[in-house]
């Protein structure tokens, strides 16, 4: 076990260090357990280990398993525990966190220790007040987070029916120590979970933020402060880190988790709860009037190049990693016309679950004004920001990925030409820069931002929940907006029921939907889906609705009718294609294994059922 692999080593430095007679050099020329408390930085690595367990975040990678997309490579872990059945197990697990998370709680453990003796600013009380405050408020936060990773992957329900999350562990684990340690409940590891972000909302300043007068600086820090140290501390320099409003944030994910279907019985957390927890958050954002109006594309859209790479905050974003400048994203996935890998292929499943510019989805046939004949016609403005289709124009490129010539030639972009080529029809356009290039004889590089939570994801909890509490209209708790109002302006905001001129003009699909809480929640679904696709959300949100994960992945076929004609829709088919289909067993695969490794070396660790 890693975890156990960490603390031999650690207690293996304490034993080398009593051999002073055998090796050389001296003791001064090895950092030992002891220096944690005298190396600042020594002890501040236990902490960033913390943030570097965190998963999930450059990149889209478990989306390729769920019915949004397919990888056009074949290969790697999650094609083969989506196509093949019997591969995803509990000593084969993709999806686990288990090493990973309960590494990092063990390393942040330890910091909880040592971080009040250690002299962060030796020469000044009030900074080394500031300084054990924060860092303790991080690594509460930073706890709480990785425990809310390991329940998603690992929480379920054992044979006798125990729902059951992970061994709770708030003590860093020694050579003493009993690793034979079982399951704590799922409420039991959800209530640490609250408690922690609790500690760390009342240690943190909600915004780290600089100062310019020592009035600014709060009371408790403010005897014998300067500015410069507050402000080196508490201000600007620590944006990014863990703060009072990531920890108010990550309580609101759990709340959502557990009230969630597929844990909402026994897991202590009602619906009503997930929707305070999440109001709490978006209050803080003044609400409704908070909301970004272009906050579902001005992190990553090339347009948007001064919201990238300006110094001042991204107003969708709440919590992010550093700004990086590369092409790497660009390099796997933009088409291979313009020298890409062309990976991630989305879905027709996903493009279906756009909708008309009027809010209609494209199954209504009396109301949508669909035209299976013309399909991209008329579609939600997202699709187009979400993913290239056929005929679409791309760095000054029409990208065609039918079947059928451009320019008279054939090209790679074409429908499974090449290994290189989608295999659904469509190609990623969100998460990408448009003006990088991955041309090996001109590569240009772009600054990118990488989210860990966005708002937009806070407000669809919020109306996920509150639906489920109190149905789509209701506010019986003040809060100023109702699930029906955030879902309203999320859908405004991408496009839905504006003209062509930009003037909206209603959406009555919505208006209908808002009668029925059963109807409003699947709205909500899909906007969640059509939202957060492709930042690594889809997979756990099928599972925790306990929704068919098996659904097989379509694609289109667009083939010309007469070679010698243009491409315009009339000389165009559309076929539907199964591109992939999907081996999960829905009876038990919503919920995820515990690793068979350490259910055998552990014999209180109860499994899963069906694993």
């Amino acid at each position: 076990m890693k975890t156990r692999n960490i603390i031999l080593f650690l207690i293996g430095l304490l034993a080398f260090s009593s051999c002073q007679d055998m090796f050389e050099p001296a003791d001064l020329n090895r950092r030992q357990l002891n220096d944690l408390t005298e190396e600042s930085a020594y002890a501040y690595g236990l902490l960033i280990y913390g943030y570097d367990r965190l998963p999930y975040l450059t990149t889209t990678e478990t989306d390729v398993a769920t019915d949004d997309a397919v990888i056009n490579s074949k290969s790697g872990s999650y094609w083969n525990m989506a196509t093949t059945e019997k591969w995803w197990r509990s000593d084969n697990d993709p999806m686990s966190q288990w090493k990973n998370c309960k590494d990092g709680i063990q390393y942040i453990n330890l910091f909880l220790t040592i971080v009040d003796k250690v002299k962060w600013a030796p020469s000044s009380a009030s900074k080394q007040q500031m300084f054990v405050d924060r860092l303790k408020g991080e690594a509460y936060g930073l706890r709480a987070l990785l425990y809310y990773y390991l329940l998603m992957a690992h929480g379920g329900y054992t044979n006798d029916g125990e729902l059951l999350g992970v061994p709770l562990l708030t003590a860093p684990e020694d050579g003493s120590s009993n690793y034979n340690v079982p399951r704590a409940s799922f409420a039991d590891c959800i209530n640490q979970i609250f408690a922690d972000c609790d500690q760390a909302i009342e240690l943190l300043p909600y915004d780290y933020k600089d100062v310019s007068t020592i009035a600014e600086i709060p009371e408790k820090y403010r005897e014998n402060a300067q500015v410069a140290g507050f402000n080196l501390v508490l201000g600007d320099k620590a944006k990014n880190l863990v703060s009072a409003r990531v920890a108010e944030a990550i309580k609101a994910q759990a709340a959502l988790l557990a009230a969630s279907p597929a844990f909402r019985d026994k897991s202590g957390v009602t619906p009503e709860k997930a929707a305070e927890y999440c109001a709490n958050v978006l209050k803080h954002n003044d609400g409704l009037d908070g909301f970004d109006e272009t906050g579902n594309v001005d992190w990553y859209m090339s347009s948007y190049k001064t919201v990238i790479e300006g110094t001042s905050d991204i107003k969708e974003i709440l919590w992010r990693a550093d700004r990086v400048k590369n092409n790497s994203q660009e390099g796997t996935n933009f088409p291979p016309t313009l020298f890409g890998s062309g990976r991630v292929n989305p879905s027709q499943n996903l493009v279906d679950a756009f909708p008309m510019r009027n809010g209609y989805p494209i199954s209504d046939d009396v109301n949508s004004g669909y035209d299976k004949n013309d399909p991209y016609a008329g579609r939600d403005p997202r699709l187009a920001n979400t993913v290239i289709y056929n005929g679409m124009k791309y760095r000054q490129s029409e990208i065609i990925s039918g079947t059928y010539a451009n320019n008279k030639d054939e090209t790679d972009d074409n429908l499974e030409r090449t290994s290189t080529s989608t295999r659904t029809g469509y190609y990623l356009k969100k998460l990408l820069r448009e003006d990088c290039s991955v041309q090996s004889s001109s590569p240009l590089e772009q600054q990118h931002i990488y989210p860990r939570i966005r708002y937009t994801e806070i407000y669809l909890a919020f109306a996920e929940a509150a639906n489920e509490a109190w149905g789509p209209k209701k506010d019986p708790k003040g809060y100023g907006f109702t699930a029906y109002d955030v879902i309203k302006k999320i859908r405004q905001r991408g496009g839905i029921g504006k003209n062509e001129i930009g003037i909206y003009q209603g959406d009555p699909y919505l208006d209908a939907c808002a009668e029925s809480k059963d109807e409003m929640r699947e709205l909500i679904r899909n906007e969640r889906r059509i939202e957060l696709c492709f930042e690594n959300k889809r997979f756990w949100d099928l599972r925790r609705w306990k929704m068919a994960l098996d659904e097989p992945v379509m694609g289109m076929k667009i083939e010309k009718i007469d070679a010698d004609k243009p491409a315009d829709p009339s000389n165009l088919t559309y076929t539907r294609i199964e591109v992939e289909k999907r081996e999960f067993n829905n009876s038990y695969q919503c919920y995820g294994p515990i690793p068979k490794e350490e259910v055998l070396k552990w014999d209180q660790l109860k499994q899963n059922k069906g694993w």
